[in-house]
């Protein structure tokens, strides 16, 4: 097994903690009463993403600046960062005087590349995924003598991250799991470093998307590796290979892992927005979704970290269906009826019947693969829950009608 947990050591973490005390505030612990009952014990919600940026990523992205020479500042600084880690070094190169240019994937939404501009950085748009923007960052560096920050696999950036750890166990002193979101591991490193030296007993565990997730097949292996990245809406923790110091540290002090399914991302972002009234990225769900997925996994009490709130609301709207559909209050059906006044009153009267509200209905009748005296409706229906959701299907099939389910 690679370790090398002697990199990063909790006198590390509190000089971070220093550097960061005039710059961030302690974020709030939010009890979550819904998780607790699912999960058979306390769970409380560290709201990372209230930090200023909007995500932890200002910790690690001061501390790393805040310590380089005054020559190397004076040569700026580059990054490269689907939008959490831009934002981070643009927001910290602006309170230390130093010019930032960030290199963003072509396709990162929006909001954070004009967040990461409106802190003062250039922002450089290139490649279809982080690892194409990291390699032009670093291209950038060797041309202009920029010094490149990297998004987690830095000794100083870990630092910087392990102040949450700080911050969780002063707030939660009897916590025995901690729940953080793993892209390339430094925010669950400096977790673990800070958490453990201050109790050796708190269990700490990385959440994956299952579309990306190096960290379960690098621990079996005993070293990173890399693996082939999927599409997933946690852009955040997208990332193909876990840093080597992170995965260093997380093995020597027995991480555990888990992954999650997109379901669960967009369940466990539904259930932030609608219980918790917190807004998060569908990375910085990643905790909440592994308990949602996993309730019976994790003892309690546990802290569930919400690592980032950075979302596009067009995003936003989109997963939310998401959500609902995953959780049985949303449903969408094709339905074929005769082509005569009145059929479609008659459908849209029996979903009345049924407590169940129509949200939208498209009207084909034009489909090669139709029937010259019939027509398809798609229908998008709010119900009241799952039991709820085969009710409507059941009572609509009985009723003659031939559904099909989107």
């Amino acid at each position: 097994m690679t370790t090398v947990p002697s990199l990063v050591q909790s006198d590390d973490v509190v000089a971070a903690r220093e550097l960061l005390r005039d710059v961030i505030s302690p974020t709030p612990l939010q009890c979550s009463r819904v998780l607790s009952e699912l999960t058979g014990g306390p769970v409380y919600l560290k709201c990372e993403n209230l930090q200023r940026t909007g995500s932890f990523k200002v910790r690690g992205g001061y501390v790393r600046i805040a310590r380089l020479t005054g020559e190397e500042r004076s040569r700026g600084v580059v990054a490269a960062s689907a939008g959490n880690h831009a934002q981070g070094v643009a927001f910290a190169a602006g309170l230390l005087g130093t010019n930032a240019t960030v290199v963003m994937p072509e396709r990162a939404p929006l909001p954070k590349v004009e967040a990461t501009r409106g802190y003062g950085a250039e922002v450089i748009l290139h490649g279809s995924c982080i690892e194409d923007a990291v390699e032009e960052a670093l291209r950038y560096a060797a041309r202009t003598g920029s010094v490149f920050i990297h998004p987690f696999d830095h000794v100083d950036v870990v630092a910087g991250q392990g102040t949450l750890g700080l911050e969780i166990i002063e707030q939660c002193p009897q916590v025995a799991t901690i729940v953080v979101p793993v892209g390339g591991g430094g925010l669950a490193a400096g977790i673990a470093v800070a958490a453990k030296s201050l109790d050796p007993q708190v269990k700490i565990v990385g959440v994956q998307a299952e579309a990306v997730a190096p960290y379960p097949a690098s621990i079996s292996s005993g070293h990173p590796v890399t693996v082939r990245a999927l599409p997933t809406m946690a852009d955040g923790i997208a990332v193909s290979r876990p840093g080597d110091i992170a995965f260093g540290i997380l093995a020597a002090h027995a991480a555990r892992f888990v992954t999650v399914s997109e379901t669960a991302l967009s369940r466990g972002l539904l259930l932030c927005l609608e219980r918790a009234k917190q807004v998060v990225e569908p990375a910085g769900a990643a905790a909440v979704a592994a308990l949602l997925a996993h309730p019976g996994e994790f003892e309690p009490p546990v802290v569930a970290v919400l690592s980032g709130g950075n979302i596009d609301p067009l995003l936003l709207s989109k997963l939310l269906r998401h959500g609902l559909s995953a959780a049985g209050r949303f449903l969408s059906l094709r339905c074929r009826l005769p082509d005569h006044p009145g059929s479609l009153a008659a459908l849209l009267g029996d979903i009345a019947e049924l407590g169940a509200n129509v949200l939208e209905v498209s009207h084909e009748r034009l489909a090669p693969s139709l029937r010259v005296d019939e027509v398809e409706v798609t229908l998008h229906i709010e119900t009241r829950g799952p039991g709820h959701c085969e009710d409507v299907k059941a009572k609509l099939r009985a009723a003659g009608y031939t559904l099909a389910f989107s």
